[in-house]
């Protein structure tokens, strides 16, 4: 992640599968979702995004194959697997217990 916020490990993996709930972008274009989607406070930077991609294509959360972008340059294009989305739902989840968890701690 970028400077905007310091994340949990594992939170820019479910960022990414949620992102890629989409269809199917090259890094970019999840960089891209993921920072409008949180109302531009969160930056995913190259240094971060490529690595989680890789993990997550080695864990076959993920696949990739190569194609043009808008701009007609080649780009390498990732989608969720059926893997991907059993961990996503399982990682939101968790997720949202522990965030949960936090604001219960947070307003007492």
């Amino acid at each position: 992640m970028g400077k905007s916020e310091n994340l949990l490990q594992g939170t820019l993996d479910l960022l990414i599968l949620h992102a890629l709930q989409r269809g199917a972008m090259h890094g970019y274009a999840i960089a891209q979702t993921i920072h409008l989607l949180s109302d531009e406070v969160l930056t995913v930077e190259e240094g971060s995004l490529y690595p989680a991609l890789s993990r997550l294509e080695l864990d076959d959360c993920i696949s990739s194959s190569w194609g043009a972008s808008e701009n007609n340059r080649k780009a390498k294009y990732y989608r969720m697997t059926a893997r991907g989305k059993k961990i996503l739902a399982s990682r939101q989840k968790s997720w949202n217990r522990l965030s949960g968890a936090v604001q219960q701690v947070l307003a007492q």
